[in-house]
C-alpha cells in the first residue's frame, strides 16, 4: 500500500516507510534490538508517533478552520458600567489581570465564539477579571452564566458578583440543585423572562428546565471538574444554535498542571495567564510532620488561634466506616474533630463535609468567616471557593491520598 509521507519528507526526517515501521513491530526480525522495541524508541516506533501526531495536528487545523463557520454576537468593548464597577472597587487590577481581560474583550468584541481558557493561581484574581468580561456582554442588552463545579464554590461567586453588580443595578440569581422548589421554579422564570443579567449557579444551570432569553456569554469555573459534555450542554443554552450561533466561553482554572496543558492544546483553546498574585498575598511554608509530633502540632495550632488568627484541618474521609485502602488507615474528619474537641477546651472547633446540607454547610462557613470558630475540621469540600482571610495554617492528614491539583487547591486557601 502507498505510504502517505512523501519519499522526499521521509528521508528529511529520517523516517522508516510505514509498512516497514508496522512489519517491524508485528514480526520483529531475529536481529533487532529488543530493549529499544519495549521502550519504544525503535526507528519504527518513531515512525508511528510521527503519524499519529502530524494526524493530531491536522485535525486541529481542520477544528480550527470549521470554528470559523460558527458565529458569536460581536461585544464591542466600550463599557460605561465597566468604568463605574472599577470606581467602586476597593483595590485597583493588576497590570497582569489588564493584560488578561484585554485578551478576553478582543475575543468578545469579534463576530465569532471565544474559547479562552484564563489560568491563574488561586487569588490571582480570575473571578475579577471575569466579572469585567461580563459586564461587557450585560450592557448589550444579553444574558451571563457562571458555573462552578461545588454548591460552596458557586455560592461565594454569587456572592461576589452580588455586591459588585448589586450598585450597578444588575440583577444576579442564583440556582443549584439544593434549592427548594418554590426558588428554583423563581430562578427559571427570571432567566427565562430576561429579568436576570447574571445566573450563577452549579450543574443545575445546564438542566432541561433552564431555558436563557439571550444567553451570550458562559463562564466555567474550575473548567477541568466539568466533562465535554457538561460544557457543551451549557453553550448549547445559547441564543440560536440551529444557525450556528453560539455563546462566548469563557473558562478558569487554577490548576497548572499537564492535564489543564493537555486541554488547551487538544481542545483548541486560547489561553490567558495571570502570573503571580496581587499584593498583600504572602508565600507558603510547606512542611512535612511526622504523626508522632500530633502534639506538638496541636499546641502550635492552640498559640496560632490564640493569636487571632485561624487554621484548618482537612482529613480524606467523612467517618472511619468508609472503606479505603491502604497501610496508614486515613483519619475521618468526624473522629479528628472529636479528638481535637477534647485536645482543645479552649478553641471553638467547627465540622464540614459533604454530607451536610447546603444551609448547615453555610452556616458554618459564616461562623468560620465570622471567627466564631477558630479551627475547622474539613474534608476536601473546602478545596474550592473558601475566602478566609485570616485562615494562615493548614494542616493535611494523608496528603498521599489528595491529588495535585486537590493539594494545589488546598494550598490556596491561606495566605
Amino acid at each position: 500500500s502507498q505510504d502517505i509521507l512523501p519519499k522526499k519528507i521521509r528521508d528529511d526526517l529520517n523516517l522508516l516507510g510505514y509498512m516497514e515501521a508496522l512489519s517491524i513491530l508485528h514480526n520483529p526480525p531475529k536481529e533487532v534490538n529488543k530493549e529499544s522495541l519495549s521502550l519504544r524508541t525503535h526507528p519504527a516506533w518513531r515512525r508511528l508517533k510521527f503519524d499519529e501526531l502530524l494526524a493530531q495536528q491536522l485535525c486541529l487545523r481542520l477544528q480550527r478552520k470549521q470554528k470559523h463557520k460558527y458565529k458569536a454576537p460581536s461585544l464591542p468593548a466600550t463599557n460605561s458600567l465597566s468604568e463605574k464597577l472599577r470606581v467602586s472597587l476597593p483595590f485597583q487590577l493588576t497590570s497582569q489581570q489588564l493584560m488578561a481581560l484585554q485578551e478576553i474583550s478582543a475575543d468578545l468584541s469579534k463576530p465569532r465564539p471565544m474559547q479562552r481558557l484564563l489560568q491563574g493561581d488561586v487569588g490571582s484574581g480570575k473571578t475579577i477579571v471575569a466579572a469585567f468580561a461580563a459586564l461587557q456582554a450585560i450592557i448589550q442588552g444579553y444574558q451571563v452564566a457562571v458555573m462552578a463545579p461545588t454548591e460552596i464554590l458557586a455560592e461565594q461567586h454569587f456572592k461576589k458578583f452580588h455586591s459588585w453588580f448589586k450598585p450597578l443595578n444588575l440583577k444576579t440569581t442564583w440556582l443549584s440543585g439544593n434549592q427548594k422548589k418554590k426558588d428554583r421554579d423563581f430562578a427559571y422564570q427570571n432567566i427565562e423572562n430576561g429579568d436576570c443579567d447574571l445566573a450563577v449557579g452549579t450543574h443545575a444551570l445546564f438542566q432541561e428546565k433552564v431555558r436563557f432569553k439571550n444567553l451570550v456569554l458562559t463562564i466555567i469555573d474550575e473548567q477541568h471538574r466539568f466533562g465535554v459534555g457538561q460544557r457543551l450542554a451549557l453553550r448549547n443554552k445559547g441564543e440560536n444554535n440551529k444557525a450556528s450561533i453560539f455563546p462566548h466561553q469563557l473558562m478558569m482554572t487554577a490548576t497548572p498542571i499537564p492535564r489543564t496543558l493537555a486541554m488547551s492544546y487538544y481542545a483548541d483553546l486560547d489561553v490567558s495567564v495571570i502570573k503571580g498574585l496581587p499584593p498583600g498575598r504572602k508565600p507558603i511554608l510547606m512542611k512535612l510532620i511526622a504523626r508522632s509530633r500530633k502534639e506538638k502540632l496541636i499546641d502550635f495550632l492552640y498559640q496560632v488561634c490564640k493569636s487571632g488568627s485561624q487554621a484548618y484541618w482537612v482529613c480524606p474521609l467523612i467517618e472511619e466506616s468508609e472503606i479505603s485502602l491502604g497501610t496508614t488507615p486515613p483519619q475521618s474528619a468526624e473522629k479528628t474533630f472529636d479528638e481535637l474537641r477534647r485536645s482543645l477546651p479552649d478553641l471553638s472547633v467547627g465540622l464540614l463535609h459533604g454530607r451536610l446540607s447546603g444551609e448547615q454547610k453555610s452556616e458554618v462557613m459564616e461562623k468560620f468567616l465570622k471567627k466564631e470558630i477558630d479551627l475547622l475540621v474539613a474534608t476536601t469540600v473546602i478545596e474550592v471557593g473558601v475566602d478566609v482571610p485570616s485562615a494562615t495554617v493548614m494542616v493535611i492528614e494523608n496528603s498521599e491520598r489528595m491529588g495535585l491539583s486537590q493539594l494545589h487547591q488546598l494550598r490556596g486557601r491561606i495566605g
